[in-house]
């Protein structure tokens, strides 16, 4: 299990603190020192079954700098939002947690977490 992790936003920390109380074995990703790449973000939106918009923090300054939220999206647009998110990975909604088995998911709630164990 791998969690795409910054330290200083308090969802990403919960999410932290809820695997570690629960004994999960896991790696962390400091997605902002080490950004993914455009292949392991489009791996990791086919594994959240989600397009890239769905993972874009479009109310961050770095989006409104670039214009993100009058962006289409659409299809044809879609390796430009990756190309953003590899770019500017402050941009990526956190935590994301990515499972052993495949899944992957959004860390929002700790319901989303206990989806994956």
């Amino acid at each position: 299990m791998e969690i795409w992790h910054n330290p200083r936003c308090s969802k990403s920390r919960a999410a932290t603190a809820f695997l570690d109380e629960a004994g999960v074995d896991y790696g962390t990703r400091r997605y902002l020192e080490d950004p993914p790449s455009a292949d392991e973000i489009r791996d990791v939106l086919e594994r959240l079954g989600m397009d890239p918009w769905d993972i874009t923090r479009t109310g961050d300054q770095a989006a409104k700098d670039l214009g993100v939220t009058e962006w289409p999206r659409t299809a044809e647009e879609r390796e430009r939002w990756i190309t953003a998110l590899a770019e500017h990975p402050v941009l990526i909604q956190r935590p994301i947690v990515i499972g052993d088995d495949g899944r992957a998911v959004v860390v929002r709630t700790d319901q989303a977490l206990q989806s994956l164990l």
